[in-house]
């Protein structure tokens, strides 16, 4: 009786032993992703797919240096991941489908998408290098509270789509840059410290926010850059009536219009669109030749854009305090 009551017991703990190690395997808090095989995974994709469904812990997958042509999804069920490239202008996520390839059009032709809420990006590039045949998404997002520091974004048309309603973004010290309206989509967006480099006469944002959302795109500290011979550059237009985007305290280069805004050939759009600026400078910031739609902010009225307001309930979230 006794020897089978000891090794029902040895039975027990050797069982108990092998699910805490069964626990520990899973609960890995670091994922390494390395082209040459000797990390945890060769491709980024496959140490997503790794991550537990609805973490309630964060995991880091750690990407070294490398090029790494994957079409990346994050999808819902990932989050509290934090993807970290080994540095930023080394470790490249790129893709080249652009909206003329079998039709494809705007939305398929991401190189990353985040559909999952709670993701960091930091320290890496994502890019799309098709050729400038049409629009082609570097990044798409669909997830809330996404965090991209610094990154960059790279592409032509449509770099950066921002893809959700009500969706809270923060992108800090990020270079991106394109040719038209690359930074599109109705999410709510603040950048601070960010290049924005436009590589074509065109426009950099095309906000689609929606009416009832009080901010759309924020741009704090940011810096508008462009390449040479480029010297007609809209700071946006409507892709949608309500569309919001301010500028504050940034710098302007010489290739932005006196006009500033544009009305997407809509005069209607003149009445709901919602664009603004505050204490910004620059060659490109003197607002005598602004159009009478555009909204110069008091100071009292650039105050209210602080992430307590623009993420609302989401504001614990935003790290930089």
């Amino acid at each position: 009786m006794k020897r089978v009551f000891f090794k029902g017991m040895m039975l027990l703990l050797l069982f108990g032993a092998t699910s805490v190690y069964s626990q520990q395997q899973q609960r890995k808090d670091t994922l390494v992703v390395t082209r040459d095989g000797t990390g945890d995974y060769r491709n980024i994709q496959e140490a997503v797919e790794a991550v537990r469904a609805f973490m309630d812990y964060t995991v880091i997958i750690y990407i070294k240096n490398g090029t790494y042509k994957e079409k990346l999804v994050i999808p819902s069920w990932v989050k509290n991941v934090q993807l970290v490239g080994e540095d930023a202008e080394k470790t490249i996520i790129t893709y080249d489908d652009h909206a003329n390839i079998n039709k494809m059009g705007t939305f398929r032709t991401y190189t990353v998408k985040v559909e999952g809420n709670d993701i960091t990006f930091r320290d890496l590039t994502i890019e799309n290098n098709a050729a400038p045949l049409g629009q082609a998404v570097a990044l798409h997002t669909e997830g809330d509270r996404l965090m991209f520091v610094n990154c960059r974004f790279l592409g032509n048309q449509d770099t950066v789509y921002t893809g959700s309603e009500g969706d809270c973004l923060l992108f800090t010290n990020c270079y991106i840059e394109g040719t038209t309206d690359f930074i599109f989509g109705p999410s709510t967006a603040l950048f601070e410290y960010c290049e924005l480099h436009s590589k074509r006469d065109s426009y950099i944002t095309a906000a689609s926010t929606p009416q009832n959302e009080e901010f759309g795109y924020v741009f704090k500290n940011c810096k508008l850059t462009a390449a040479p011979g480029v010297k007609k550059v809209y700071l946006g237009r409507p892709w949608r009536p309500y569309a919001a985007t301010v500028f504050i305290n940034c710098e302007f280069g010489g290739h932005i219009r006196p006009e500033g805004w544009h009305n997407w050939k809509n005069p209607e759009n003149e009445k709901t669109a919602r664009y603004a600026e505050s204490g910004n400078t620059g060659e490109g910031a003197g607002t005598s030749g602004r159009v009478t739609w555009g909204k110069q902010l008091t100071k009292k009225e650039a105050l209210r854009y602080t992430p307590e307001n623009i993420f609302k309930e989401s504001s614990n979230w935003y790290p930089y305090k």
